[in-house]
This record gives structure tokens, C-alpha cells and sequence, in this order.
């Protein structure tokens, strides 16, 4: 007896492997699949604003890193101490005016160069839900906690959305012509927006992409919402997806849009993150010492045969603690 539905979906034209190069951006649910990517040592570079969650936003984060934008003095404004700016993440906010500005244009300037040769874009959105700042007529990604009465809640329209979407793809592939554009909405309620709007702006989202052309779309949403379906499957806030559903899609992205060859590789790779966050009862018995020298050899094995692999960080891990 079947007690859970079946998402039918393709899988990516282009799989992803260890050459390629990832971006991924948009809402928080992208940073957990960025966490599994990277983990699994693939190439990848996420959020050059940080998290951002409405399609406007995330369209000014991908036009900025396309154009090099270079921000200046004067886009950012004082508030609460901190330096910030309307278009990024308090993650780039600091008291050192010149920390924050120079901060955002290094990121904006590595992803630049990244997006330029990169394989896939893996773009989330999050809410169609948009704050306008009424005085300067701009739509933020962040607020900052400043006062609710400089802004004005909009629920984007359909064709709003889906033109500034389009707009965006179009120069991202005139910029990277082979880049192939995956995108997917995030699980996560909004449920300060309120129940009924939350299901208003994940629809919109919803009909917004679908009706783009040349993308592929990951059901992260649905797999959450359709086959998980059950709140033990979120965190205490009965908001957010737990652990379990997050490696649960994680398990769908892999067979959907990885390349199958990885698999082996990424096994490998497994077996060293975990050896790397072992905590042992007695660190210097011979056991411990022995699995550490083991686990420096695999990696050893694996850089030469994979030189493209990152395991500089894992390598001298194993070697420093295994010559104690």
C-alpha cells in the first residue's frame, strides 16, 4: 500500500559534476542545499547580497553581479550603528562604513568572475511579498529594522514578477550564453505574512516561473509540501524544515541533477566529512590516531586522482591532528 503521492519530474538536461562550476542564490532554503553541495566538494559560490526573498530583489543581485556593479558611499545610509545597504543582507552591515562598502564590492566583483564561467545558476524564490520604501521608491531586500512606516507591503503581481524575471535571464545569457538556470521555491511558510497570504504569494511564485522558458524547475516545494506533508517534518517553529526534510530533498536533488558518475566520488567525500566531525572518546589512543592517518591517505589518494577537488582544508585537518 502507497501511502504518500509521486512527483513525476525530469531530470536536468546538463547534470551537474565535479567540474562545474554552482551559483546559488535567493531565499534561506538555498543555503541548505548549498550546505549538501558544498560538503560534497562541488564548486559553488552563493548569495553575493546575501539571503534575499522576493523575485525583485533577487533580479537586482543577479543584474549588480552581471554589470560588476560598483556601489559607492552614498548607497549606504546609518541606521542603528550599523552601515548598511537597502539591497543586501545585514550579513554585509557593519559600524566601519568603509568594512561594509568594501565587503560588498569584493563580493559582488568574486561572483562576477564565478557567474562568468559558471555551468548552473540554482536560483530559490522565497515570498512574492516586496517592501517598497516609500521615499525613495525602491524595493529593499532588507529592511534592517528600521521603522515599519518608511515602507509599504506589496504582494507582487504575476506579470510583474514573470517580466523581471525574464528581463534579468535575458541578460544573464548574454553574459554566460551556456549557463543553464535552475529554479526552485522555497518550502518555507512566510507565516508572518499570514496563512492565506503566505499560499497567495507561493502561488504567484509558482505561475511566475512556470510560465519562463529554457529553466528547469525543482520542486523543492512541493516535495515538502505534497509528499512530506506532515509538521514532523519541520522545526519547532512549524515553519521551517527540519533536517530530515531538507536531506530528504537533498536525496531528490542528487538523483534528479547530479550526474550518476559523481556518485561513487561523493561517497568518498561523505566518509571524510564525517571523519573530519567524529569526536572520539580518546583522542590520543592509537586507535583514533590510526583512523586519522587513514582518513589523511584517502584524501591524499583522492587530490591526486581528482586535483580538482578542494581538500586542502581536510588534508591539513587529518595531518595535524594525526601527528600528535
Amino acid at each position: 500500500m502507497n501511502f504518500t503521492l509521486n512527483i513525476d519530474f525530469p531530470k536536468l538536461n546538463k547534470p551537474i559534476n565535479y567540474t562545474n562550476k554552482i551559483v546559488l542564490l535567493g531565499s534561506c532554503f538555498t543555503e541548505h542545499i548549498t550546505h549538501f553541495l558544498h560538503r560534497a566538494k562541488f564548486k559553488t559560490m552563493q548569495n553575493s547580497h546575501g539571503i534575499v526573498f522576493n523575485p525583485l530583489s533577487v533580479c537586482k543581485a543577479i543584474d549588480d553581479v552581471i554589470e560588476c556593479k560598483a556601489y559607492k558611499e552614498t548607497d549606504l545610509f546609518l541606521l542603528n550603528e550599523y552601515w548598511n545597504s537597502w539591497y543586501h543582507h545585514t550579513d554585509f552591515s557593519y559600524r566601519d562604513k568603509s568594512k561594509t562598502l568594501d565587503r560588498i564590492i569584493q563580493e559582488i566583483k568574486l561572483q562576477h568572475e564565478f557567474l562568468k564561467t559558471a555551468d548552473t545558476l540554482f536560483i530559490t524564490l522565497g515570498s512574492a511579498f516586496a517592501y517598497n520604501l516609500i521615499e525613495q521608491n525602491i524595493y529593499v531586500s532588507n529592511n534592517h529594522r528600521a521603522p515599519s512606516q518608511w515602507f509599504r507591503k506589496e504582494l507582487l503581481s504575476i506579470e510583474t514578477i514573470s517580466t523581471s524575471l525574464e528581463n534579468t535571464l535575458s541578460n544573464l545569457k548574454k553574459f554566460n550564453p551556456t549557463i543553464q538556470v535552475v529554479f526552485t521555491i522555497s518550502p518555507v511558510r512566510h507565516i508572518r505574512d499570514g496563512v492565506i497570504e503566505n499560499n497567495r504569494s507561493k502561488a504567484r511564485l509558482l505561475e511566475a516561473v512556470h510560465s519562463l522558458e529554457n529553466i528547469y524547475y525543482f520542486p523543492s516545494y512541493e516535495l515538502v509540501i505534497d509528499i512530506l506533508r506532515d509538521y514532523r517534518f519541520y522545526d519547532m517553529d512549524m515553519v521551517h524544515p527540519n533536517y530530515q526534510a531538507t536531506a530528504y530533498v537533498w536525496e531528490q536533488f542528487v538523483s534528479h541533477c547530479i550526474d550518476p558518475n559523481c556518485l561513487p566520488l561523493m561517497k568518498q567525500l561523505e566518509q571524510i566529512y564525517k571523519a573530519r566531525h567524529h569526536r572520539s572518546k580518546d583522542t590520543g589512543s592509537e586507535a583514533h590516531l590510526t583512523f586519522l592517518q587513514d582518513h589523511l591517505e584517502l584524501c591524499n589518494e583522492l587530490k591526486h586522482n581528482y586535483p580538482y577537488l578542494d581538500l586542502e582544508e581536510d588534508i591539513d585537518y587529518f595531518s595535524t591532528h594525526s601527528s600528535r
